[in-house]
This record gives structure tokens, C-alpha cells and sequence, in this order.
């Protein structure tokens, strides 16, 4: 029979195993989702982001709007 203080250890260190290291932090880096082409003056969204996954883009005919990569442009070209 062993003794309860080698069972009370064995116990103690299987709770700790997982936890006694934690893993470092990685901050994530964040890139813009599109660059402006040189020459190209930056002009603001006028209203909010349509729905997820829209990218305020630049279109070299048409200027500024927001760009789905399947839906394509929101609101279209007027």
C-alpha cells in the first residue's frame, strides 16, 4: 500500500501538469486590406461598410467604393 502523502503528490502534479507554462504572446501584425496605387489621392468612405467582408477599394475608371471579392462592387457604377 503507498503511502497518502506519494498519492497526494502524484495528484498535485497531474492538476499542475497543464498549466504551469503558459504559451507567449504573438500579436497578430495588422496590414491594411488594400493599398492605394501611387498618384492615386485617398478619398474617405462616405457612408458605412455595407456588410462583412466589403473593402473600400480603388477603381482606375469609376474612383472610390466598396468592393466584395464575389459580390462585386456595392451599388454598382453610376
Amino acid at each position: 500500500m503507498k503511502r497518502p502523502s506519494a498519492v497526494c503528490a502524484a495528484v498535485f502534479a497531474a492538476a499542475l501538469s497543464g498549466c504551469v507554462i503558459a504559451p507567449p504572446v504573438i500579436h497578430p501584425v495588422y496590414r491594411p486590406a488594400y493599398i492605394t496605387p501611387p498618384g492615386v489621392v485617398y478619398i474617405a468612405p462616405t457612408y458605412v461598410l455595407p456588410a462583412p467582408g466589403y473593402v473600400w477599394q480603388y477603381h482606375p475608371n469609376y474612383g472610390w467604393g466598396w468592393r466584395h471579392p464575389d459580390n462585386g462592387w456595392h451599388r454598382g457604377w453610376r
